[in-house]
């Protein structure tokens, strides 16, 4: 039988190995999937603004100008969907006409039933990981992933000499034994710039000042050798595809289960938010220097199945997250204060490693 202590030592040896390589990615807010994810985020926003007992799973899909707004709702709140849809899509930068077409429907009084009596909104595994790598207790990599993409962005929107910069984009970095070695950028463009100018300007305005010097590191711009053509035209955009980007950019366990959209009854987005906060208290106080923890739950049921915890040489800190913190749903809503319009500012760059969000606060 394999004991948690084998189990942990299994997981850290893959995450962690001597002369460990791993890449990791992220995107701008304009990829079609974040696109979407922020529409979720916005709509969930402001039905918990009019009415703080919402309850929501907000899907959306785009595909080559058409906008599909799904998922389930209990709430007293009267939302047009479409307009806070269109007007993310404008505010990100996007200026091509939409056919939008919404279909939410009342919960199923299935699932309401467990989750009015405190009860887990769906079964599902949870995981929250830190490191004490970086300042905001992320691996490296997912940092460095994330301040080129929100570079990207910032240039775009504030740099006259990247007016030719166009909303969607992708960065993706490789870290070996600790050190990059490898930078990628890909960024939509206006069709008149040449892509030397592109990697000139990325290198010296976005690459350098985020990564330092770039003496041994391979940096790859637009491989494909031009992005004119991007978001929803380009590619079909879902609400939670980017599971990695929102997380630990694979380098640590996901359950599976996406954020955007729902509320904080779904375990899937508010016990992944309070495993981070655990994890992030066992190395902020030198019990770990790096830190998993996890929690499983049965739909309908508030005691959790399961509450896991282990550092880096696999020993067992269960009883320690036990002691501090309660996974019960209510418990974590009340802890994170999670009934709050708060989320659409998680939809991009990751939902973790942003002072301003509660369960980062130690």
């Amino acid at each position: 039988m394999l004991t948690l202590k084998g189990a942990a030592d299994k997981v850290f040896k893959h995450m962690f190995p001597s002369g460990h390589t791993y890449t990791v990615e992220s995107v701008t807010s304009g990829h079609p999937d974040k696109v979407c994810d922020q529409m979720a985020d916005a709509i969930l926003d402001e039905l918990l603004r009019q009415d703080p007992m919402t309850r929501a799973g907000i899907e959306l899909m785009g595909s080559h100008n058409l906008l599909a707004i799904g998922g389930e709702v209990t709430t007293t709140a009267k939302v047009d969907y479409e307009a806070i849809a269109r007007k993310v899509y404008k505010d990100i930068g996007y200026t091509d006409t939409l056919t939008v077409v919404t279909n939410v429907a009342q919960q199923s009084p299935d699932i309401a039933q467990g989750v009015d009596t405190g009860g887990a909104g769906d079964q599902g595994i949870m995981y929250g990981f830190a490191t004490d790598e970086t300042p905001e207790m992320l691996p490296l990599g997912v940092v460095l992933a994330h301040t080129l993409a929100r570079g990207l962005e910032y240039l775009r929107r504030n740099d006259p000499q990247f007016a030719w910069l166009r909303p969607d984009g992708k960065t993706q970095v490789t870290i070996e034994d600790g050190k990059v070695t490898r930078v990628l950028v890909s960024c939509q463009h206006d069709e008149k710039v040449s892509q030397e100018q592109i990697r000139a300007l990325l290198i010296e305005h976005l690459i350098k000042p985020a990564i330092g010097s770039l003496e041994g590191i391979e940096v790859l711009t637009n491989p494909t050798g031009s992005f004119v053509i991007g978001g929803f035209t380009a590619d079909t955009g879902l609400t939670g595809r980017k599971l990695m980007v929102d997380t630990y950019g694979g380098v640590a366990p996901h359950g599976g289960g996406a954020f955007s959209g729902k509320d904080a009854t779904k375990v899937d987005r508010s016990a992944s938010y309070m495993c981070r906060q655990a994890a992030k208290y066992l190395v902020a106080n030198g019990h770990a220097k790096k830190a998993l923890v996890s929690v499983a739950y049965a739909i309908g049921r508030a005691e959790p199945l399961m509450i896991s915890a282990v550092n880096e040489k696999g020993e067992d800190l269960s009883v320690i997250i036990k002691q501090h913190y309660d996974f019960k749903p209510k418990a974590i809503i009340e802890r994170l204060n999670l009934r709050r319009p708060i989320y659409k500012p998680t939809a991009v760059y990751g939902h973790f490693g942003k002072a301003e969000l509660p369960w980062e606060q130690v």
